[in-house]
Formats: C-alpha cells, sequence, structure tokens
C-alpha cells in the first residue's frame, strides 16, 4: 500500500507551524516566510520557486528534494489552500497561479465544497468534506499505487497524526520563537512511542527530524 508521508513541513522551537493572523497578503500570519527560508536557500529551492540560480547544498536541499519522488497526490486544509473567506470567492483557485506545484491531484479539506478545478501542469484540486481516514483513502485511488503527501497546515497534519495515518513524517525544526499561531504537536502525547525517530542538524541551525513508523 502506498505510504501517507508529511514532507518538509516547517515548525518554530516552540512548535507552531504557522503564525498568527493569516490573510491574503500575509499566508503564514506574523511569521511571514520565517519558517520557510531555510528551504529558499537551497538549490533546490531556488529552482521551484523560479529565484535566480544558486543556492545551498547539503542537508537542507538533500532534505528539500524529497518533496516530489514518489507523490501521487496530496491532502490539505483549507488553510492552505487560502486566506480565511476564500470559500465565498468563487474565482479563488489557490495562491499559486496557473501552475501549482503539486502537479497531482490534490484533496482540500473543506466544509464549503465546490466543483473540482483542473489547472496547468496536472494539478487538480478537489474539495471534500472527510474525517482523515475516508480522505486519506480518496487520495490513495486517485494516487494509482504512489505516496500522499499530507501537505498542511498544523491542524491537518496534527489530525492525520492523531489517527495514527502517518507513515512517515519529515519535520525542519527552524531556529526561531514566534510565540504565537497554530502549534503542531498539541494532543499528541505519546506519538513517539509509534516511531523510530532520527535527528540531522543542519549548519543552517535547522534540525531535520524524520519519524517513520514502526509498523511501516
Amino acid at each position: 500500500m502506498s505510504l501517507a508521508r508529511v514532507q518538509n513541513f516547517s515548525v518554530s522551537l516552540d512548535g507552531f507551524g504557522t503564525g498568527e493572523g493569516l490573510s491574503r497578503d500575509e499566508p503564514f500570519g506574523h511569521a511571514g516566510e520565517r519558517l520557510h527560508q531555510w528551504m529558499f536557500a537551497t538549490r533546490w529551492g531556488r529552482e521551484m520557486f523560479g529565484l535566480p540560480p544558486g543556492g545551498t547544498g547539503g542537508v537542507d536541499d538533500a532534505f528539500a528534494r524529497q518533496f516530489y519522488p514518489g507523490i501521487g497526490a496530496e491532502i490539505m486544509g483549507a488553510g492552505k489552500f487560502g486566506p480565511p473567506g476564500w470559500q465565498e470567492n468563487p474565482e479563488w483557485t489557490g495562491w499559486w497561479g496557473s501552475n501549482p506545484p503539486f502537479h497531482t491531484p490534490v484533496f482540500v479539506l473543506t466544509h464549503h465544497r465546490r466543483p473540482s478545478i483542473a489547472i496547468g501542469g496536472g494539478t487538480t484540486f478537489h474539495f471534500i468534506d472527510a474525517p482523515p481516514a475516508e480522505a486519506l483513502k480518496l487520495a490513495r485511488e486517485a494516487a494509482s499505487g504512489r505516496d500522499v503527501r499530507i501537505g498542511g497546515g498544523s491542524i491537518v497534519v496534527r489530525d492525520f497524526l492523531a489517527a495514527r495515518l502517518v507513515d512517515h513524517a519529515h519535520i525542519a525544526v527552524v531556529p526561531i520563537l514566534l510565540g504565537r499561531g497554530v502549534r503542531l504537536w498539541d494532543g499528541l502525547e505519546g506519538l513517539e512511542s509509534d516511531y523510530q525517530i532520527e535527528a540531522t542538524s543542519s549548519p543552517s541551525g535547522v534540525t531535520h527530524m524524520t519519524f517513520t513508523r514502526k509498523d511501516t
């Protein structure tokens, strides 16, 4: 069976996966881009986000490059797809323009269903109101044997972890303190008993934590 994976998900030292005050101008609230600067600085990140050539190699680049291989579908929350209130805007098609970086079916968890949206590069957004297990079943069917990425935000990743549905997770712990926002780890006491956990430090100050479920 395909795996459910979390890739390149960044949290602050105090456990926040996004800041407070999300808006169209600030998708991560007061955190801005600080949670993801490590990724933008890599060679892969500069290629991915259309930045001038260059960037760092090494540990950060090696982890960042695991975003695509083997992925056949993604599940994301409503807050990752758009700012508060996007459900009332029928013209909103996501943050990413005409060529989103997913290139697979994407299942958006929302209480406001709407028709699917097919966008360039092979990305199709499907809007579903479903619990984690049901959403994962749909995504696996669409992934055609490849893995499913649990794309965030924090609440979605937490819900899938709490349901013991995540097979492998890469969490990048970034050396900043946010103080407020949405935490990843709340309510997940004892999670470590289900996973083999490894930590890899980078010269950038980021610690790459990997969680591999013991029964996988």
